[in-house]
């Protein structure tokens, strides 16, 4: 009985050493990918705000050339 017992322990050890790493990289890879889908959305908010400057910068540049056509 006792041999069935530290048997038992030793796979009982093992065995949660194995679920916790299992669990272990499940959490990883789950942040892992929070971290890329958030760089992501970071990506594509910069480049939104880049167009949104962009098309700024046309509608001065247009507004300061009519100004400049109706002084001549």
């Amino acid at each position: 009985m006792s041999g069935f017992l530290s048997i038992a322990s030793r796979w009982g050890g093992i065995l949660t050493i194995i679920a916790l790493v299992i669990t272990l990289l499940t959490a990883l890879i789950k942040f892992v990918a929070f971290v890329v889908a958030a760089i992501k959305i970071l990506i594509v908010v910069v480049f939104i705000g880049l167009v949104v400057i962009i098309l700024i910068s046309i509608m001065n540049g247009r507004k300061h050339r009519r100004r400049e056509a109706e002084d001549f």
